[in-house]
Order: structure tokens, then C-alpha cells, then sequence
């Protein structure tokens, strides 16, 4: 054992040597020892071997005193907290970090950058942060003067049938339901669907309580199109009601909990009833709600009713409708979700030749072309034209050609527009949202595309031949 001098120990060393030291003497046995310092029993017996040799002395951290690999160069910290104070000052660790690496070039880990600001006060850990406060608010005085609207997502057939979207309209003033739709998601037409009902049942409320959905508000900071309204918020502009947005779910905190108290009560209703289409569910909302309303709703302070008759002038056929502007060429042409709209030649349809006109598009699929309050006849050039399978078979002469058209048509993305709104009121949202990948759109198809086409082509006639 090496001769005894003056070391400095740290207490977890102090408290190691005790332990290796009763190995030594018989008094512990290393597997022991193992699991009191958290050890596996091989490190145990290096330490062993390590305090035999040289003592005490051989027990110290051998890291003590030195440099450490992952110590960051002088003045690398200072650099990195000067440029997050002049340039990130409200960014977070992780997107501070790659802001340094890609404009400033410096490369250090997101925890290093996150351990800085910590210590600096630039970044406070959400566990760190006092909570949010949400007081609570009055009730509006009458019924219809605030509805607060949400859809909430679930499993409301359980495993009799998909899950789907209920849409929830609740009077803030008593928490009655209002109105209850099932659909297949929240989507403008949904809520087209969902509010006309509203109106035509109980009039016009003075307004509407929402989240910040992209269905109620534009939520793209740089948007370029449009006039800075959805098409929900254009209806309730037409219609003079008012649309609000919550900035927090504790805000519509009376919707909310509605929905928690309809995935239990709801459910289990349709459960005893055994309904499991969204048909079945619509068609017994309304007797479920007068059971629920009459159990839970609260009495107004003011028994005076603000909603308001649609008047004779408001066309909700018209009104609930998605409008787009569409200017018409000299040709009497113009273009839509990727259709070719081929105006008729009339006196109305030339009066518009160079200006803008209004497709409207209405929840059940129709198109109109709108001008100045009437519709324009037209008829549609398809430029996704598709080739049949049958038309492959039965044409004789034309067989090989049409397999070729119909091979570049299976790489062709057939997608509709993105600006169109998905139809999830008939279902067809995972249609419309689907990804095509690997595919490519009409204008992108090359004639590589179409010599590919030709070689599978010529190679299933091969085969079939061979087999023949």
C-alpha cells in the first residue's frame, strides 16, 4: 500500500472507502458492496484491486484537477449569450441553438445552449413557471346573447361504428344545448351544415364563441389571398352576428366541459339504444338534449330571448355557401379546383369578359358561376381527364395506345385543388387530404414519364404472350 500523505476527499469518496475498505477486511462481500454503492461487482473489484495498491490516494476521482473533454472553449459561453441576447432574446433553446449553428456558425448541443440560458435567466423551464390564472366570468344575462361552439372528437359509437366529430352549440347564459350534429370532422361545410340548423331551430344569436380553429379565423401570419376572413367568418358578417375567438380552452370553459359530460353521458345513452350510425345519432339529439337541459340547464338572469328571426332578405342557400373570385377570360373561360369552366355565350356572360365573377360552392357539391345576382350557364372541360379500363378492353386497335395513357395516369397526382374545402360533411375528407406520394401533377408528367410508360407496357405484352 502506498505511503499515507494528505489527499482531499469528497464525502461520496469518504463514503466508498468505507465500503471497499470492509472488502478488504473480510467484513463484505463485493456483490454486497455492489449494490450499496450502485455498482456492478466488476467495478467493485477494480476499486479493490486500485485501494490495495496505492490506498487511500487510489479511491480519488482520477478526474479531479483536470480539464473536462466537454468543457466548452473560453469565451464560447459569452459569444453564444451575447448573440441569443442581441438577436434570440424570446427564442427557446432548441430553436436559439439552430439559429447559432445556421447563421452564426457556431456548433454546440441544444442542451449546452438550454444550460446557459437557464443559468442567465434567458430561458425558464415550463415546470419553473407560475402557473396560468383563470378567473372566472359572469354568465351572460339572456339566452342566444353568447353560444359557444366546439367539436369534439371521440369514439361516440364505441365499437359499433367509426369515430366521428360532434359538433356542440351551448348557450353561455344557462348552458342549455342549443344544438348537437354529428359529422365526420370539423370543417366549413360541417359548420355550415351544423349553424344553418341553428338558425332555421331557434333565429340568430347576437354571437358566436369559437376556438381559434382554421375553420373561424386565418391563422397565417403572411396570408396573401383573401381578404383576412374565412368563409365562416364571411357567413356571420352576412348574417350579423358576431364571431369571437377564445385564446385559451379555459375561456370556452362551459363548452368544454359539456363535452367531457356528453363522451360519458351521450355514449352510454346510444349505447342502451344501440345506435351506431351518425344518421341514427342525429335523429335522437334533439330528445337527448330536452333530458339533458332538463337536468342540468341553469335559469337566465333576464328572461328575455336576443335571438333574431332571419329576415326574408337572407338567403341561407346563398349565404352558406364557399365563395371564390375567379376572373373570366376573353375565351369565356375560367379555372376551378382544377377544372376548366367554359362559360355560355351569352349577353350576361360577355358583360363579364375581363372582371371577376363568384364560384360558389355549396355543401351539397354544386357549382355556380354567380354574376351580379344570377347564375351563368356553363359546362366543364375536366383537365384530369381519366382513361377507363373497359375502354382499354374492348378497343382492339387502340389497346396498347390506351394502356400507355393509362399507365402515365396511375403516376399522375389526381388530387382536386388545395384551395377547395374538404368535403367532410359527405365523408370524403381522407380522399381529398390524402397524400400522393410518388406521384407527380399533370404539368410535372415528362416524356420520360411517358417512355416508361411504353417499356412496362411493351413488357406485360411480352409476357402475355409468352404465357399464351
Amino acid at each position: 500500500m502506498a505511503a499515507t500523505g494528505l489527499i482531499t476527499m469528497s464525502m461520496h469518496e469518504i463514503d466508498r472507502l468505507k465500503v471497499i475498505q470492509a472488502v478488504v477486511d473480510g467484513h463484505l462481500k463485493p456483490m454486497q458492496a455492489a449494490i450499496r454503492l450502485g455498482l456492478t461487482t466488476r467495478q467493485v473489484q477494480r476499486l479493490v484491486n486500485r485501494y490495495r495498491e496505492d490506498g487511500a490516494p487510489g479511491l480519488v476521482s482520477q478526474k479531479r484537477g483536470r480539464t473536462g473533454n466537454r468543457q466548452l472553449a473560453p469565451g464560447l459561453g459569452n459569444q453564444i449569450l451575447t448573440l441569443i441576447r442581441d438577436h434570440y432574446p424570446d427564442f427557446g433553446p432548441t430553436l436559439a441553438n439552430e439559429k447559432l449553428r445556421e447563421a452564426d456558425g457556431l456548433v454546440v448541443s441544444t442542451e449546452t445552449v438550454r444550460r446557459l440560458m437557464m443559468d442567465t435567466g434567458l430561458w425558464i423551464p415550463r415546470r419553473q413557471r407560475s402557473a396560468k390564472i383563470y378567473q372566472p366570468r359572469n354568465r351572460r344575462n339572456c339566452v342566444g346573447e353568447l353560444i359557444q361552439i366546439d367539436g369534439s372528437d371521440h369514439r361516440w359509437f364505441e365499437e359499433r361504428g367509426p369515430a366521428c366529430t360532434l359538433l356542440v352549440y351551448i348557450d353561455d347564459a344557462t348552458s342549455r344545448l342549443m344544438h348537437l350534429h354529428f359529422t365526420y370532422s370539423e370543417s366549413t361545410f360541417s359548420y355550415f351544415e351544423a349553424t344553418r340548423r341553428y338558425l332555421e331551430l331557434h333565429g340568430k344569436p347576437q354571437a358566436f364563441y369559437s376556438d381559434k380553429a382554421s375553420v373561424f379565423r386565418v391563422n397565417h401570419v403572411q396570408a396573401v389571398g383573401g381578404d383576412g376572413h374565412t368563409q365562416f367568418g364571411r357567413v356571420l358578417y352576412e348574417l350579423n352576428i358576431d364571431g369571437i375567438c377564445a385564446n385559451s380552452s379555459q375561456a370556452k370553459g362551459r363548452v368544454e366541459r359539456a363535452n367531457l359530460t356528453l363522451q360519458d353521458r351521450l355514449v352510454k345513452e346510444m349505447r342502451l339504444l344501440d345506435i351506431s350510425t351518425m344518421a341514427a345519432g342525429n335523429a335522437y339529439v334533439p330528445c337527448f338534449m330536452a333530458d339533458f337541459n332538463r337536468r342540468f340547464a341553469k335559469p337566465p338572469r333576464n328572461d328575455f330571448d336576443t335571438h333574431r328571426a332571419v329576415r326574408g332578405d337572407e338567403n341561407l342557400e346563398l349565404i352558406f355557401t364557399v365563395r371564390e373570385p375567379r376572373r373570366v377570360t376573353h375565351s369565356l373561360t375560367l379555372q376551378y379546383d382544377k377544372n376548366l369552366y367554359l362559360l355560355t355565350d351569352t349577353p350576361d356572360a360577355r358583360a363579364v369578359i375581363g372582371k371577376y365573377v363568384e364560384v360558389y360552392e355549396y355543401p351539397d357539391g354544386r357549382i355556380e358561376v354567380r354574376a351580379n345576382g344570377s347564375a351563368l350557364p356553363y359546362t366543364i372541360y375536366d383537365r384530369l381527364s381519366e382513361v377507363d379500363q373497359g375502354a382499354v378492353v374492348e378497343n382492339k386497335r387502340l389497346g396498347h395506345i390506351l394502356q400507355v395513357a393509362q399507365l402515365v395516369q396511375e403516376q399522375r397526382d389526381s388530387r382536386r385543388g388545395r384551395s377547395a374545402p374538404a368535403r367532410t360533411n359527405q365523408g370524403l375528407a381522407s380522399v381529398k387530404l390524402k397524400a400522393a406520394s410518388g406521384k407527380k401533377s399533370q404539368r410535372a408528367l415528362s416524356a420520360d414519364d411517358l417512355a416508361l410508360a411504353i417499356v412496362k407496357t411493351n413488357a406485360k405484352r411480352v409476357v402475355g404472350r409468352s404465357e399464351e
